[in-house]
C-alpha cells in the first residue's frame, strides 16, 4: 500500500514553476526592460536639449551675446549719473507711490531715482542693485540710457 502513494506536487512547487521556467525570473527581466525603457526616454530627451542648444549656437552666435551683452548691467559710473529726487507725496493718482522691486511706499522725504527714458521712480538701493546686473527698466523694460 505504501507503493500507492504517488508524490503529487506542492502548492508551492507549482508556483515556482509559472514564476521560474528553466531557473529564469521573468519579473526581473521585465523589470530590467522597464528600466531600460525609461533610461534610453531620458538619454534621448537630453540629447535633444543639447543638439538644439548647440545648433541655436552655431546658427545665431553673435545675435545670442548681442542680447546677453545688452541687457547685462550698466558701469556703476553711469547709474550713479542717473536723476535722484526727494520723494514727496504730490496727491496725484497717477503718479507712482510704491517701488516695484521691494514693493514699499515712498515716504515723503525719501530719495529716489527715474530713469530718464520712460520716468519710472524706484528706491535709490533698489534700482541701484537692479541696474548692476540688468540694463533695463524692471517696469518696462526700456533700455537705461544715461
Amino acid at each position: 500500500m505504501a507503493e500507492s502513494h504517488s508524490q503529487s506536487p506542492t502548492p508551492c512547487d507549482n508556483h515556482q514553476n509559472h514564476e521560474q521556467v528553466g531557473g529564469f525570473d521573468w519579473m526581473v527581466l521585465v523589470a530590467a526592460i522597464l528600466c531600460a525603457f525609461v533610461c534610453a526616454l531620458g538619454l534621448n530627451t537630453m540629447l535633444q536639449c543639447a543638439f538644439q542648444c548647440v545648433g541655436r549656437v552655431l546658427t545665431e552666435p553673435m545675435q545670442w551675446i548681442a542680447s546677453r551683452r545688452l541687457n547685462s548691467g550698466i558701469k556703476k559710473k553711469e547709474m550713479v549719473a542717473l536723476p535722484t529726487s526727494t520723494y514727496s507725496h504730490s496727491g496725484s493718482p497717477s503718479s507712482a507711490s510704491s517701488c516695484v522691486i521691494c514693493l514699499t511706499e515712498f515716504t515723503n522725504g525719501e530719495q529716489i531715482r527715474f530713469l530718464p527714458k520712460c520716468n519710472h521712480h524706484f528706491h535709490v538701493l533698489c534700482i541701484d542693485k537692479w541696474l548692476l546686473s540688468h540694463s533695463s527698466c524692471p517696469t518696462c523694460r526700456h533700455l537705461t540710457q544715461v
